[in-house]
């Protein structure tokens, strides 16, 4: 099996991996590379005419983003995903459309891509040409999934983004008993001091700090990405507030996480059953707590700037490269009393990582912002950590190679030169537009 890196080598974005086998290509994800300057995969026109099929693995953009470029230079094989996979990227697609306008895309090439969609579901093995697929739980987001690809030699699996941890929302990845040949995994979170604490001692921190905010009369801004992080950050805060331990002001939810939310809710059956009983049994719908107000107006947003009254603002962009975020730390940022809580990752070069590394000006949208609130960050990950990574790479029968995909360079290479310690296993940390054969 033939494996050519098309992004997501050396750098988290840009996802595009082509695997080659018994003539058959298929891509395996699609997406863009997120910044101050958007980045596609390295795959030309020529390339594109002789691939017989794309595999998404989820929806965010740095898996999906680049479906409708495709489509608008003629693309007319399938796409293959869930269907809460392909209902989110038309949300994000959308949002990504409205925000950076790209000129590349058609009409008619948004138009091909809302045709050329086949639904599979978890567990179901489906074909491309001579190629054989499985799209296993991933634990991620909703809908996401690792991509088992089988051939008439070798099996090979890729990780997508996984967690291996429960969340709120979701079941952890799928991990016994895959014997595989190769292995593809990210490694956002590879780096030797990337162990993630529990859930809840993070979310106990985080409360605690939204209740200092509170006392002080402050506004608390937290950037998500409006599929995943939101929600699970949402039913969490819904729940410390129910409980009394997180004080009762407002949570304002602004941005395209409305819509997320209910494309949530009508694909419940994709989430934890405990989820499913809440909702299906005794009428508790999490997604619809009174303690939510979603913003439908511009008027709606600068009424909550310029009120004295302390909430939790939880919008879009999770990396603060667009998006209502912005209108909020313009008139926000300034005051002391506000807050920035930082949930997720924030890539090289976004804003937001200009804020974690801890600058006090940053650049948006031709916009100077001064930084005067508190930044503080609290991670909530739908990642796999260090451990979990290791764990998961010992857990598979058969293994031989294994590459590290979806990370920053130095995390990527570190964690390969581990795995290889043991001699077990042939780990390599591609570059970008690399070939292997396996």
């Amino acid at each position: 099996m033939k494996i050519t890196f098309l992004g997501a080598a050396g750098e988290v974005g840009r996802s595009c991996i082509m695997i080659e086998e018994d003539g058959t290509r298929v891509l395996l994800d699609s997406g863009i590379k997120l910044g101050k300057k958007i980045e596609y995969p390295e795959l030309d026109k020529e390339t594109l005419k002789g691939v017989d099929g794309i595999v998404v693995s989820h929806a965010h953009l740095d898996h999906s983003g680049y479906l409708p470029h495709i489509y608008s230079i003629g693309y007319d094989k399938y796409a293959y995903a869930t269907k809460p996979t392909f209902e989110l990227t038309n949300v994000l697609i959308s949002d990504y459309m409205r925000i950076s306008n790209p000129e590349e895309i058609t009409k008619q090439g948004l138009s091909a891509m809302q045709k050329k969609h086949k639904i599979v579901e978890y567990g179901e093995e489906f074909r491309i040409k001579n190629l054989r697929f499985r799209l296993l739980t991933a634990g991620h987001i909703l809908g996401s999934g690792m991509v088992e690809v089988s051939s008439s030699k070798e099996k090979l699996l890729y990780t997508g983004d996984f967690n291996l941890a429960t969340s709120k929302l979701l079941e952890p990845a799928s991990n016994q008993g895959l014997k595989i040949d190769t292995l593809v995994t990210e490694s956002t979170y590879s780096g030797k001091d990337d162990v993630f604490k529990p859930e809840k001692v993070t979310m106990d921190l985080m409360v605690n700090s939204l209740n200092d905010t509170i006392t002080r009369g402050g506004k608390a801004i937290v950037p998500s990405f409006a599929v995943g992080r939101a929600e699970e950050i949402l039913l969490l805060l819904d729940d410390y507030m129910k409980s009394g331990r997180l004080q009762k002001v407002p949570i304002h939810i602004d941005g395209m996480i409305g819509k997320a939310m209910r494309i949530h809710r009508h694909n419940v059956i994709y989430c934890r059953d405990e989820l499913q009983k809440r909702i299906l049994m005794n009428d508790d719908d999490p997604f619809k707590s009174t303690n939510f107000n979603v913003i439908k107006t511009r008027g709606e947003r600068k009424n909550i700037i310029n009120s004295s009254e302390s909430s939790i603002i939880v919008t879009t962009s999770g990396m603060l490269t667009g998006g209502p975020v912005i209108n909020y730390l313009q008139s926000l940022a300034k005051d002391t009393k506000n807050k920035l809580i930082l949930v997720g990752y924030q890539a090289v070069g976004t804003p937001g990582r200009e804020l974690f590394d801890g600058k006090k000006e940053i650049q948006i949208e031709d916009k100077t912002i001064k930084v005067g609130l508190e930044v503080n960050t609290f991670h909530i990950s739908a990642h796999a950590d260090r451990p979990h990574l290791v764990n998961f790479i010992k857990s598979l029968k058969g293994l031989k190679n294994v590459y590290a995909v979806h990370g920053e360079k130095a995390k990527a290479e570190e964690f390969v030169d581990y795995i290889n310690q043991d001699h077990k296993h042939n780990a390599v940390a591609p570059e970008l537009g690399s070939s292997y054969n396996t």
